[in-house]
């Protein structure tokens, strides 16, 4: 049996899926986790038919010093890769689609772009991040295109009644350096709350082997902040507004080496939306919101050039309550627009005319959701996508669901009009999936088993055409199956989650695995509390995995990461958190040639006032 495997059965009691474990405690019912992602519409856990992940505010503190891809890689059903420190390259494989593949929002603001350095969650603080959800699978009937893979969505914080102010600030390994302020403020009527941070790290030269330029530690700084206020004039009617702005620097290691210029890439996030929610009936909430993203970067190289995508986003979005079930019916316009080349040139735009409608209910054992969508797309026309599910509570603590979903992803302006490799020939990337889950819960346990099958046709990749550049072209088609095992829950002082994915994501053109996807991949957390302490013990296993045949091919060698964390409280408003990652200094590649961060250590102090 491969090694990998068997420790990973070491890892995963054969009692996961029993409903006779028992710590031989009495189970506590939980208050039930609210999501909004899967439906668009608030929706508790256990009526959700679809394979999603939650991370609360406290499991983000205990990030520490990490950033947001670093607390996404460790969920399941996510890989993650990165040519070095902090704000380099990092790519996000959701059940093992690209990263463009999955739609990522900011408030509800989509904020994908052009940019080619993978994941646009790179460079967004933890520090104002209330909650993170994470819906595995694909949603573009939901949320337009980019969604073949899934949805992650980041929720900023909001102000609450009263006045308070909460702070923090740490340092590490890397010269590690982070600091943040809160400032909430409100009573019924209105709520204000400003977040400001800042961070930096020395960083360590992104590239192994480099000489020149190339050796130096490459290092990042981002500060940023955000604001928003919410008005509620009645009871019922909401309006807001929101601003969130990341800006900095993040040094980088280029291929092929020049070991003569020093490369650095300028940045600049920013996203705004304003809404109002009005209950017009006791059955009827009607919600515009209108939401802009710029993402703009300039890169300092040897081959020096800048970035600028801006999108734009108007919804009305009515959600009905009927004698059976919810319906929800949406209008939505989407606009991006960009310069190509560099900032001087003329832009390009898409714009997409959408109508959704939903419904989901519930009868007696039975749950069915069911969703259709219309897009029209100012390049490829119109562009239908629909979604299915059904669920049954076959017991008290066991039920199960399955879904049929059909999902699009249009070429981006890049891959359209680049004067150099663009292609206004290429057709949408189109999905189908099939999901089939069973999940067991029990108190404050709970554990599923999810299958699913994604098969993508109409691939985009870049092919080389002479020696000096390349094109894209659609290449064929792709399937992604897999298996997702997790199991979390709460017993007395002790907090667990563990989760298991197999993966095939295999390109049906050549037959072959796509690169840097792990076939077996594993993520295990254990926490415990004694009185003022909190400490625990997370771990990610990554089986060995391709590497792009750009980069020499071959394959990437297995690795498995342990770190510690644990915190003290002083009092009930400040506790000293720290953390260690890597703990055993293990030295590993997620993409040939680039440096990963080895043992390294922070320390922090947080005011939050309770």
């Amino acid at each position: 049996m491969n090694r990998f495997v068997k420790s990973l059965a070491a890892a995963l009691p054969p009692s996961l899926l029993l409903s006779s474990f028992s710590f031989g405690v009495e189970a506590q019912e939980a208050l039930e986790p609210v999501v909004v992602t899967a439906t668009r519409q608030q929706t508790r856990v256990s009526e959700i038919l679809a394979d999603v992940t939650v991370i609360e505010r406290e499991e983000i503190e205990r990030a520490g010093g990490e950033t947001v891809v670093d607390l996404l890689a460790r969920q399941p059903g996510i890989q993650m890769t990165r040519n070095g420190g902090p704000g380099t390259s990092a790519s996000l494989f959701v059940r093992g689609t690209r990263p463009d593949q999955t739609k990522v929002l900011v408030d509800g603001v989509p904020i994908n772009s052009l940019d080619l350095a993978g994941s646009p969650l790179r460079f967004l603080s933890l520090a104002d991040v209330d909650r993170i959800e994470i819906l595995r699978g694909p949603a573009s009937t939901l949320y337009g295109a980019d969604a073949i893979g899934g949805v992650i969505q980041i929720f900023t914080r909001r102000g609450a009644p009263g006045l308070s102010v909460d702070a923090f600030a740490g340092y590490g390994s890397y010269d590690t350096a982070q600091g943040s302020a809160g400032l909430s403020v409100g009573n019924e009527l209105v709520r204000l709350r400003a977040d400001f941070q800042q961070s930096y790290s020395g960083g360590f030269s992104a590239m192994k082997n480099a000489s020149g330029q190339d050796a130096d530690d490459d290092a990042y700084r981002n500060r940023g902040g955000t604001a928003s206020l919410v008005l509620t004039p009645l009871a019922g009617h909401e309006m807001g507004f929101v601003l969130r702005q990341n800006q900095g620097r993040a040094h980088y290691d280029e291929i092929p080496p020049t070991s003569q210029f020093n490369d650095y890439e300028e940045f600049r996030t920013q996203q705004w939306q304003v809404y109002t929610r009005n209950a017009l009936t006791d059955a009827w909430t009607s919600t515009l919101r209108i939401g802009h993203a710029l993402d703009w970067h300039k890169y300092v190289s040897s081959w020096p050039s800048r970035m600028r995508t801006e999108n734009d986003e108007y919804s009305w979005q009515n959600d009905v309550a009927l004698p059976l079930g919810r319906a929800m019916l949406a209008l939505e316009r989407f606009e991006q627009n960009a310069p190509l080349g560099d900032e001087s040139s003329s832009e390009e735009s898409i714009a997409i005319n959408s109508a959704v409608a939903a419904w989901s209910a519930n009868l007696g054992p039975h749950r069915w959701q069911l969703s259709a969508r219309h897009d029209q797309h100012s390049t490829f026309g119109g562009e239908d996508t629909y979604a299915l599910a059904y669920g049954y509570q076959i017991a008290r603590e066991w039920r199960a669901h399955a879904s049929l979903g059909t999902s699009f992803k249009a070429p981006s302006l890049y891959q359209l009009f680049d004067p150099y490799s663009g292609n206004p020939q290429l057709e949408p990337e189109k999905g189908r999936n099939r999901e089939v889950a069973l999940v067991w819960e029990r108190g404050q346990q709970s554990a599923s088993l999810t299958y699913y099958y994604n098969r993508v046709r109409n691939l985009i990749d870049w092919v080389p055409t002479d020696t000096w550049g390349g094109r894209y072209i659609n290449v064929g088609k792709a399937h992604f199956e897999g298996v997702t095992l997790a199991w979390e829950g709460t017993a007395g002082a002790w907090q667990w989650r563990t989760s298991y994915d197999w993966l095939q994501a295999i390109d049906e053109t050549t037959d072959k695995a796509l690169a840097r996807r792990a076939r077996h991949s594993a993520t295990a957390s254990l926490w415990r509390q004694w009185g003022a302490w909190d400490a625990g013990l997370e771990w990610v296993g990554m089986e060995r995995r391709p590497e792009a045949a750009t980069a020499g091919g071959g394959e990437l060698g297995a690795y498995s990461l342990f770190n510690l964390v644990a915190s003290y409280r002083f009092a009930p408003d400040l506790k000293l958190e720290a953390r260690i990652d890597n703990l055993f200094d293990k030295d590993y590649e997620s993409v040939r040639g680039y440096n990963t961060p080895g043992l390294s250590a922070f320390v922090g102090l947080r005011y939050t006032p309770r």
